[in-house]
């Protein structure tokens, strides 16, 4: 079976699954649409292998499939199941969870592979586009029953490190366009963080609810 082949059928599997978690209001179809297309312009922009890259962007985030505010760890044995149904050679099956274990955000680091780098650009686009805060925080907060407390600590705790590293992104492409956004979204985030231990905020808050 050709690459493309591959990648149509697992494609098709991944939509058909997801469709089945309405659930996932964060992390679904609309999530996993849009790293596995941006993570093939991060590719090319580095020379890494797309068939691969776009691959494992599929697959990346199935371990909120099988556990609710889950590490990529606990998507493994899915992740293998159904990339073998899709023709997938043990090989590539172990490339791909190495890909897509390098590239998490908490763990991830300036030695990652290129093909880590350019999952890593599109799966943390995501999470800088301006429209994210707005629209899909809440939706974090209630796929994954944490508050927003905890989520700006994630957020700032996770990310910031990055920013510091100059690894927020790694990808030429990704940097031109998109540093501006990530800069804006982390020091928001940050503005959250601080104004929520206020306490008359967070009374007003309670109020609120």
């Amino acid at each position: 079976m050709s690459d493309s082949s591959k990648l149509e059928n697992l494609e098709t599997s991944l939509k058909s699954l997801y469709a089945q978690h309405q659930h996932l209001l964060f992390h679904g179809w609309h999530h996993i649409w849009f790293v596995f297309r941006k993570s093939r312009v991060f590719a090319a922009d580095i020379g890494a292998d797309e068939f691969l890259v776009q691959s494992a962007a599929l697959v990346h985030d199935i371990n909120y499939i099988a556990e609710k505010n889950s590490k990529p760890e606990a998507g493994q044995e899915i992740r293998k199941k159904i990339l073998t149904e899709n023709g997938y050679s043990q090989e590539e099956v172990e490339r791909i969870e190495q890909i897509v274990m390098e590239e998490h955000t908490a763990t991830r680091n300036e030695n990652i592979s290129n093909e880590g780098k350019a999952l890593s650009d599109a799966d943390t686009l995501f999470k800088s586009l301006p429209v994210t805060p707005i629209l899909f925080a809440g939706k974090y907060i209630q796929e994954n029953d944490v508050d927003i407390v905890q989520l700006a600590e994630k957020i700032v705790g996770e990310q910031a490190p990055l920013m510091e590293k100059d690894i927020y992104f790694y990808t030429p492409k990704a940097r031109e366009l998109y540093l501006d956004w990530a800069k804006t979204n982390l020091q928001l985030w940050k503005n959250v963080n601080v104004c929520l231990k206020d306490e008359d905020i967070q009374e007003m808050l309670k109020l609120s609810q």
